[in-house]
């Protein structure tokens, strides 16, 4: 029996359709900020006027506060209460009034980084979801909209830089060597998009000229030291600008525009109105310390947050469930930029490498929820690969359908309609509807039911017409809550190719799968086509197809539509390992000549040929087998590596002889070889020649940035040789005072294939600049273990119950982090009946822990349920 004592309270479950509109509305908010780190003053006069027809009182949201003083109308109140964490005032037959509250809180010790929290002296805010409420008490939900003006006021030595939304309206000095400034923001924002920053800070100015001729000035702002690398953000945010309005015909709508760049973060960044915060991952590039795929990473998140003043500001999200409306189209926004930017192919299978390995599992366990969901514990813990990546790609279909100019009037017909307003992800879809002239009710199921649907497809061939008809077939997986699925929508992008002549016989064509079965003519032909199906992955779906023999390698090297070439090798090495991983004889010389065939047009585009060579993920080997074998995936996957390497060995070696490209020229070229050569190490050293550790080291020691120093400190960390032990320490030595790059350090090491990874992390959780504190740091090395399928489903459970440590001992301190760590033990069903005793005995032992929060308590839970 379990000590009820030691049980976690069950948390309240919100439900979608218990929505009711906010009882008052606060159009105006005036906040007056005494700062210190120790001890922040905090009153906030909010000016409430009553929406409701019935009399009800003012419920304020607190969470850890305690109200010092409450006013009315310039008067003392005394007629309040606290209901819980919450403050209730009541104002009797009152409509309107200015309500004041003075609170004070302990930004020092504010561990869950959620809130006005303190980050190496500096002063910060992260609001959200829900961390409005642990500055002042306030509605704290998205469909309150307020106009806002700060005061701040602090130790002008601690505290030079004071900055807030909007625009800087009025600044001064104090006594006792303080001073203060008043911002106003003039745009309605909900609570979650305010944002403060006091601290000691330097900047990176620029401007920034809009289509209607208005100036705007652009701030990056970072600690001393670090303005240097600041650049590549601000070009980055200068291209979001003109590509936003070229593309979507949005302006900035400030004369400012504020970057914050801070150490401590829980997530990537947040869009604050005006005055983005950013982890300083984000921001902070130079060659010697960020690879290529960090420089695309700040590119994309800067475009991503900026993005956001018009999808997701201007106009925001009406409840917490609607989360992918500004979600889902930013992600969409934000990927469409950089394939513009750079190399549309690779980045769409970037974006679909990243949908295959964080969402599909999402969707196929547990933790599987819709887009749109119907109910949370904890809005934190949907903050998932579902509501961002699966909702841009929800967008994408869209788009697809409709095309880029249609799609175009929809979306200013939904800024149109709902500018200044809190929306639905309901009011989104009917925008595209009315503006693009499309009737979507079929595809509105995409935002109702979770999990991944899976389309069959097979081709009949009459023999004596040559007539073909391509059959294809929907279903969708049961998921929690939801058992029994209807027949969505589904954009597939098809094109049929003639064996005998080699060319297509017809222009691609768009099919809509719109019921459970379908037939679609392909036509005629004397023998079998050749079918691209589902290209540029035009919707999120699992396909099974029977290929006849031989017909993957032909797509491979002559499919015109590079995302189809790209998977046809993939799904060729996939086959193969699953075959082999469940004891058939395999034959590695077909996809050895596929690499080869593909390794041939490197010169004009090595990024595409670097994507196309990597072997499939363990991970997404193992998604595909009914029950996962892990030891089984690694040895397999060596082997082929193995085999590829050895057999193409002198194209490998070509590759490395070449001349890397500077380490400064980020051309999508230049990217793509220092790409290539990082994969051709990976297939070398698999070989085990004896010299490859030594070829590591050399280009390891030779390397002019970080992309080929990392990528060859990788390749070390795998083996065992004298070259491992010497890099690491260099690499330690060079870079141990930047905690950026350190945090490559210790994720190469967890990322390790050696055997003893895991000893090896648990080893490094007590090295001195390790630290619980840092949410960046604990991803870098708990976050790479979880994701090194072998060591973390290690066979005597020690994976298991190191994350499990981890969750125990970082959920007092930072919930939102802890509970991010949960979902993997979660997958236990897709293992075999030893691990899966592990992994559950793990979730229990979670649960058992005393005063678990909410965050911990709802994914481990769930988790258990399987």
């Amino acid at each position: 029996m379990t000590d009820a004592s030691s049980t976690p309270a069950i948390p309240v479950t919100i439900h979608r359709g218990d929505y009711r509109p906010p009882e008052w509305q606060l159009p105006d908010i005036a906040l007056d900020f005494a700062l210190g780190i120790d001890e922040t003053r905090v009153t906030a006069a909010l000016s409430v006027v009553r929406s409701a027809d019935a009399p009800a009182p003012l419920t304020l949201r607190g969470d850890g506060l305690t109200a010092l003083a409450v006013r009315v109308d310039g008067e003392g109140w005394n007629d309040w209460r606290m209901e819980g964490p919450d403050l209730v005032v009541d104002l009797g037959d009152r409509t309107a009034a200015v309500v004041e509250v003075e609170t004070a809180i302990n930004p020092a010790a504010n561990t869950q980084l959620m809130g006005l929290y303190a980050s190496n002296g500096m002063l910060c805010t992260q609001c959200e979801a829900e961390g409005f409420r642990r500055i002042t008490f306030h509605p704290d939900r998205p469909d309150v909209l307020s106009r806002y003006k700060v005061r701040m006021e602090g130790d002008k030595a601690l505290f030079p830089i004071l900055l807030s939304n909007g625009n800087c309206i009025e600044k001064g000095e104090s006594e006792g060597g303080r001073h203060w400034a008043l911002w106003e923001d003039p745009w309605p924002k909900p609570s979650y998009l305010f944002a403060l920053v006091a601290g000691d800070l330097v900047v990176n100015r620029d401007e920034f000229v809009t289509l209607s001729g208005r100036k705007v000035e652009l701030g990056i702002w970072v600690r001393e030291g670090d303005v240097e690398r600041t650049s590549h953000a601000m070009q980055a945010l200068k291209n979001s600008m003109k590509w936003d309005e070229q593309v979507y015909g949005r302006e900035y709508d400030l004369d400012l525009f504020n970057i914050v760049a801070v150490s401590d973060f829980n997530m990537g960044a947040m869009e604050n109105k005006g005055l983005n915060i950013f982890n300083t991952r984000y921001i902070l590039a130079d060659p010697d310390t960020a690879t290529d795929l960090d420089y695309d990473g700040v590119e994309g998140v800067v475009a991503h947050e900026y993005f956001h003043n018009w999808s997701g500001n201007r106009v925001t999200c009406r409840d917490w469930f609607q989360l992918s409306l500004k979600e889902g189209f930013t992600v969409f926004r934000d990927q469409s930029f950089s394939a513009d930017m750079g190399s549309p192919a690779v980045k769409r299978i970037e974006d679909v490498r990243l949908l295959r390995a964080a969402q599909f599992p999402e969707d196929a366990g547990p933790l599987a929820h819709p887009i749109r969901p119907d109910s949370y514990q904890e809005i934190s813990n949907f903050y998932t690969a579902t509501v961002y990546n699966k909702g841009a790609e929800v967008i994408r279909m869209m788009h697809a359908m409709v095309g880029a100019e249609r799609f175009r009037k929809g979306t200013d017909l939904y800024f149109e309609r709902h500018d200044g307003e809190a929306a639905t992800c309901e009011d989104f879809v009917r925008a595209i509807e009315d503006g693009a002239g499309v009737d979507l009710t079929l595809f509105r199921r995409w935002y109702e039911q979770a999990g991944t649907p899976r389309v069959t497809a097979r081709i009949e061939s009459d023999e004596d017409t040559g007539e073909r008809v391509l059959h294809l077939a929907q279903a969708v997986p049961a998921t929690p809550g939801q058992p029994d699925k209807a027949p969505t929508l589904i954009p597939l992008r098809i094109k049929a190719f003639d064996l005998d002549g080699g060319h297509g016989i017809e222009e691609e064509r768009l099919v809509l799968l719109d019921r459970g079965e379908m037939a679609v003519p392909l036509g005629h032909y004397r023998s079998r086509p050749m079918l691209s199906l589902n290209r540029g992955f035009s919707a999120p779906v699992i396909v099974d197809f029977a290929r006849a023999g031989g017909e993957l390698a032909w797509l491979a090297a002559h499919d015109d539509d590079p995302f189809a070439r790209y998977e046809a090798l993939q799904q060729l090495m996939l086959d193969t390992l699953v075959a082999a991983v469940s004891g058939e004889t395999v034959d590695h010389s077909v996809v050895i000549d596929a690499v080869a065939q593909t390794l041939g047009g490197r010169a004009a585009d090595p990024a595409f040929v670097a994507e196309a060579v990597l072997l499939p993920s363990e991970a997404f080997v193992g998604d595909q087998m009914v029950v996962v074998d892990p030891d089984a995936i690694r040895r397999e996957r060596l082997a082929l590596q193995a085999a590829i390497g050895g057999a193409l060995e002198a194209e490998w070696r070509a590759i490395l002889a070449e001349t890397p490209p500077p380490a400064a020229i980020l051309s999508r070229k230049a990217k793509g070889g220092r790409r290539l050569r990082g994969v051709a190490l990976a297939y070398l050293a698999a070989t085990g020649l004896p010299d490859t550790p030594a070829v590591a080291f050399g280009i390891f020691s030779d390397a002019d940035g970080m992309t080929e120093r990392q990528a060859a400190l990788a390749t070390l960390a795998h083996g065992d040789s004298d070259e491992r032990v010497a890099a690491l320490d260099i690499f330690y030595q060079r870079y141990r005072d930047n905690p950026l790059v350190l945090d490559k350090w210790f994720q190469v090491q967890a990322w390790s294939l050696r055997p003893d990874t895991v000893d090896a992390v648990r080893e490094l959780a007590g090295h001195p600049d390790f630290t619980l504190a840092n949410p960046n740091r604990v991803r870098s090395l708990y976050g790479a273990l979880t994701g090194n399928q072998a060591a973390f489903h290690q066979a005597d459970g020690a994976g298991y119950r190191l994350i499990a440590d981890l969750v125990i001992a970082l959920d007092p301190k930072n919930p939102q982090t802890a509970a991010r760590m949960i979902p993997p033990l979660g997958r236990w069903k897709r293992f075999d009946e030893a691990r899966q005793t592990m992994m559950k005995a793990e979730l229990q032992r979670i649960l058992a822990q005393p005063g678990l929060s909410r965050d911990v308590t709802e994914q481990a839970s769930k988790s258990l349920l399987g």
